[in-house]
């Protein structure tokens, strides 16, 4: 499975850097029309989380995986054949809901397979990951110095064809063990006790969405820094994919290291002062790069990536932790869950957000690093009393949206 999150992401690395340009330069969409492009495919993406561990749930985990990186490679290839708007969208919204659907059971796999040691496994996991983002984003940045639309078009072809790849090599995995599949029979008698609802539980329900604004820097990488430097940054467009390489490597580099720190609720929690100024300096450092010329803009640009980084490594770090120490130990599938629903629910907002920023100039920039800073003192305060009351219960099998 890490050799497969690697293929996985080697292909998405070619794609996820490039694709806000390659419907701008070649498919004519508009700034407006890409946001709305890439919100659409995120909400529709939301589905895919809940419907994919319910799947789960009822058929092979393996079986499962393969129909939808199958279904991720034919979306990839949809978009290779038309430049129409409509059909764009329904055909970024279908790979968006395999992908999130893809890497929710990628995850309930790895945790299955690594049982107690899952939350190293998490940071390795999530090394191998981004060694695959940066591989592929240097092959993107050399494809771009070719600035041509077939250019863009072998990029799409790779990134479909690794799915292909991927649902290949998924076949070939063994079926992991599911200790909390339970299958009722008429004999079986009823709970004395209903499970905690999440859904009722306000201070959790409160956390989740914190965690949602919290992970707006996906947007940062994938929406927000192709589009300021192609439309209001004097940096060349090749810079774009190089910094979501620079952004991988840092991952590959300190995530495990950094995940030490955060392995108590404590210490999760109060790493949330640190990501906040994090996310302040990286908010900053993206406005003072309209300030300059190419080389200024490009300076700022690679210090805004670098904090936003830094604070993409710190949220996965808490956000696995406290998901899991919030959570009552009697219904920890179903508040990590709805805690899933929060990376989903960003893709949806997340371009919107951005591109809000994008519209309102560098001013725009720094209300939304100050935003997420401040979101990140909220969180902070939020979970004091529910952490200080529950104990932290490590169950069998956990699902992290990172």
């Amino acid at each position: 499975m890490l050799a497969i999150a690697f293929v996985d992401r080697t292909g998405s690395g070619l794609w996820a850097s490039v694709s806000v340009l390659y419907f701008t330069y070649v498919s004519h969409l508009s700034v407006a029309q890409v946001g709305t492009l890439a919100a659409i495919s995120g909400a529709i993406g939301i589905a895919g989380a809940p419907l994919g561990g319910r799947l789960a749930d009822r058929f092979p985990l393996t079986r499962v995986l393969t129909a939808l990186q199958l279904l991720r490679a034919l979306a990839s290839f949809a978009l290779l054949t038309t430049d129409n708007y409509v059909l764009l969208i329904a055909f970024s919204a279908v790979g968006g809901f395999g992908d999130r659907a893809a890497n929710v059971l990628t995850k309930l796999y790895a945790t299955r397979v690594a049982g107690p040691d899952r939350i190293r496994y998490q940071a390795i996991s999530r090394t191998a990951a981004n060694a695959g983002w940066a591989l592929g984003g240097l092959a993107a940045a050399a494809a771009l110095a070719l600035g041509t639309t077939a250019a863009y078009h072998w990029l799409l072809l790779g990134d479909a064809l690794s799915f292909v790849a991927v649902a290949t090599l998924t076949v070939r995995c063994g079926e992991p063990p599911s200790p909390q599949r339970v299958i009722a029979t008429a004999k079986d008698a009823p709970p004395a006790n209903k499970p905690p609802n999440p859904w009722r539980d306000r201070t959790y329900l409160a956390y989740v969405a914190t965690e949602t604004v919290l992970f707006l820097d996906d947007a940062v990488f994938k929406v927000g820094l192709p589009l300021w430097i192609a439309h209001a940054s004097e940096a060349p467009h090749g810079l774009a994919p190089l910094l979501m390489v620079l952004n991988n490597v840092m991952v590959v580099a300190l995530q495990v290291p950094l995940a030490r720190f955060g392995t108590t609720t404590t210490a999760a929690r109060n790493l949330l002062i640190p990501l906040s100024a994090a996310f302040a300096l990286g908010g900053t450092t993206l406005a003072l790069s309209a300030t300059g010329g190419a080389i200024t803009a490009t300076v700022f640009l690679t210090a805004s990536a670098a904090a936003f980084t830094m604070a993409e490594m710190l949220h996965a770090t808490v956000s696995w932790e406290l998901s899991v120490a919030l959570a009552p130990g009697t219904a920890q599938g179903a508040y990590l869950g709805v805690h899933g629903l929060a990376q989903s629910t960003q893709r949806s907002i997340g371009p919107l957000a951005v591109t809000a920023a994008i519209a309102t100039g560098p001013f725009g920039w720094t209300v939304f690093g100050a935003v997420i800073a401040l979101t990140c003192m909220i969180q902070h305060r939020l979970v004091r009393e529910p952490l200080a009351r529950t104990p932290l219960s490590v169950p069998p099998v956990t699902v992290s949206e990172h």
